[in-house]
């Protein structure tokens, strides 16, 4: 069985495993027994495997982003062009999706005993959210990195990292080059790592979703039902709304012949949830499908496989606010930009496989006063989600293809 139909089974399997242990033994000190020193170590071992790999991921992805934009002064008009508009998107993206729980607050929905118990579960487990000031933006800056590492000062670690990648561009390419191999290397023990740990991810998903579906019922899964229609009608929009309007206004195309174009990506970004499985397809649809020139495909697609997460950084803004209200964690508009500025950077730095921005969201997470392990509630659902950001991300980096193709190196066939 392949291991998004095993995470399924394993959600389907702990939610009626945990509903049906609600409904019948809610106070039975035998599945308290098995929630506690079975069920619960088994999901925990999953939760800390993730987070054990953001701060290298962090690193790894964010040093190899910038160091792949080489010196922009060199890469001139193509290198500007593609970060612009990666950037542009993404903010776009997480911006709507801020917008959409805003307004809806699906957090918000929770009967008030299951809050006061979920707040009484990860009382011991809540940061102190970094508060905006003069101190704090000094503080984005460490005066020890493997300290703001150590204790998951993401904020910090992002900036160290970008100087990193910075001051990497600048050296001459043969000092440059062991640096670089050293990082790539990194960066692909990471993946594996998370690939590893997402095997765990069928039973720790089951764990997870049937002691949270044990202590609430129903009464937590109709909030997080909203949470992932949220989710899911954002990155509907994003995609249906905003980049076809991209790529009408700034790739030239009609978005009816863009849209029947990528079907073969879309296809295969849903069914892996992986940009980088999904780009050979992307540079296939780019050249024979879009008609965008090889060179130009070859040099943005396989950025945009790294940095562009146009459906990731919408997912990152819904989760972190929804399980700031579920945890009573006020956010201000500031913070919200905040908030918006790391799901930006840290959806460049997301790892372009299935569950690879889960470490980072709990680094954001904690940034902000809520407890990096209360994404344990929203788990047993991301698959789904996963694989529908995924599909953004992909088309997201098509239609950055055909901006920089069509403004570039204009010809027949692009932007028509």
């Amino acid at each position: 069985m392949k291991l998004h139909n095993q995470i399924l089974l394993g959600l389907v399997l702990g939610l009626a495993a945990g509903v049906g242990a609600h409904a019948v033994a809610p106070d039975s000190e035998a599945l308290a027994w098995i929630a506690t020193k079975l069920l619960g170590p088994v999901g925990q071992v999953f939760l800390r495997w993730m987070r054990m790999t953001v701060v290298p991921l962090v690193f790894a992805s964010i040093v190899l982003g910038v160091a792949g934009l080489g010196d922009t002064r060199t890469l001139g008009r193509l290198g500007g062009l593609t970060l612009g508009f990666f950037v542009l998107s993404t903010v776009c993206a997480a911006l709507l999706g801020l917008a959409l729980v805003n307004g809806v607050r699906p957090g918000e929905r929770l009967a008030p005993e299951v809050r006061a118990e979920l707040l009484a579960d990860y009382a011991d487990k809540m940061p102190t959210p970094k508060q905006l000031s003069t101190d704090w933006f000094v503080a984005i800056v460490p005066e020890n990195p493997v300290d703001a590492a150590a204790r998951m000062d993401l904020l910090a670690w992002i900036f160290f990292a970008l100087l990193f990648g910075w001051a990497l561009t600048k050296l001459p390419r043969e000092r440059a080059e062991p640096v670089t191999r050293v990082v790539e290397g990194l960066g692909e023990i990471v993946t594996r790592l998370i690939d590893l740990g997402m095997r765990l991810a069928p039973y720790g998903v089951f764990a997870l979703i049937a002691v949270k579906a044990w202590e609430f019922g129903w009464a937590l899964l109709v909030p997080l039902g909203l949470y992932a229609l949220v989710v899911l009608v954002g990155l509907f929009l994003h995609a249906g709304v905003t980049l076809s309007l991209f790529v009408r206004f700034l790739g030239g195309m009609s978005p009816a012949r863009f849209w029947t174009a990528a079907k073969a990506s879309l296809v295969t970004g849903f069914s892996t949830s992986s940009s980088n499985a999904t780009l050979p397809t992307n540079l296939a649809v780019a050249e024979k499908e879009l008609g965008i020139d090889r060179r130009i495909a070859g040099f943005v697609l396989p950025l945009g496989a790294t940095m562009n997460m146009n459906g990731t950084a919408l997912y990152e803004g819904v989760t972190v606010l929804f399980l700031a209200q579920v945890f009573q964690v006020e956010l201000t508009l500031a913070q919200q930009a905040v908030l918006v500025l790391l799901a930006v950077v840290t959806a460049i730095g997301a790892a372009g496989v299935p569950g690879g921005s889960i470490p980072l969201m709990m680094g954001v997470l904690a940034t902000f006063g809520v407890p990096a392990e209360g994404i344990a509630i929203i788990l047993g659902i991301d698959r789904l989600l996963d694989m529908a950001r995924t599909t953004v991300n992909v088309t997201g980096d098509l239609a950055a293809a055909l901006f920089v193709a069509r403004h570039e190196h204009p010809r027949p066939g692009v932007g028509r």
